[in-house]
């Protein structure tokens, strides 16, 4: 993690070409992983954020960890579009540690949505990826939807399983110790295309479709910006110029 991250995130900040452009962290690695408790880059780079007004910025995370900067958040959310996911794939906490091990629990993660939204933050649900023959039978997902609308979640998406040819070398081994049964299934689906069949990702699909109108949860957030994006170089010189 950068240790000078705050001051990077101010220079690309004062860059007006970021105006009306979607900032997504969270998308190459986890933002709150463990060592952020130590560098605190994220919060770095939040303390930036919330000079500006008008951004559009999405965080997606497996951590509550997120929960420590909600005062920088409710702050960001007043001044401009803040979505955060909460990435979950089960609610089943043995096999949640196998899967994600160093990742806080599920329902600590849906609890950090919950407190999300009682503090006003748009916040929910990505189910991904959604793991064929682990993480995919109906009524763990039905779960899941069930209990991210219980923690008002705004939105519930999920997406099968992707595995590009560096990923499938490290996650075959694993798969053949821990779910033997599924590893030819999955060299037949991932060995050569790095996704599962398009009618399996239809089905996920559509399923994920009725479990979002069976509990009322959206689709996606809402990234709409309804103010103009200001520079506090700007203001200031508007300020001491007038």
């Amino acid at each position: 993690m950068k240790q000078d991250a705050g001051p990077l995130a101010q220079r690309d900040l004062s860059n007006e070409k970021i105006w009306g452009e979607h900032i997504a962290i969270g998308t190459a690695t986890d933002p709150y992983q463990p060592a952020e408790r130590e560098y605190g880059a994220t919060r770095a780079i939040l303390e930036k954020i919330v000079e500006r007004e008008g951004l559009n910025l999405s965080i997606t995370t497996k951590s509550d960890q997120v929960l420590r900067d909600i005062d920088l958040l409710k702050r960001i959310s007043e001044r401009s579009a803040l979505a955060i996911n909460l990435s979950i794939t089960t609610m089943r906490t043995r096999l949640a540690r196998l899967l994600e091990p160093r990742a806080p629990r599920p329902d600590l993660r849906m609890n950090a949505v919950r407190t999300l939204r009682e503090a006003g933050i748009s916040a929910g649900v990505l189910v991904m990826p959604i793991l064929p023959g682990i993480t995919d039978r109906p009524e763990d997902l039905s779960l899941l939807a069930r209990t991210a609308r219980d923690s008002d979640a705004q939105w519930f998406a999920g997406r099968v399983l992707f595995l590009t040819s560096a990923s499938l070398r490290h996650f075959m081994p694993f798969l053949a110790d821990k779910f033997p049964k599924l590893s030819r299934q999955y060299h037949a689906w991932y060995g050569k295309h790095n996704d599962a069949p398009d009618s399996y990702r239809k089905e996920i699909s559509a399923r994920v479709e009725y479990l979002r109108e069976k509990y009322g949860l959206g689709v996606r957030p809402d990234r709409s910006v309804n103010r103009a994006w200001r520079s506090p170089q700007l203001q200031l010189g508007l300020e001491t110029g007038g």
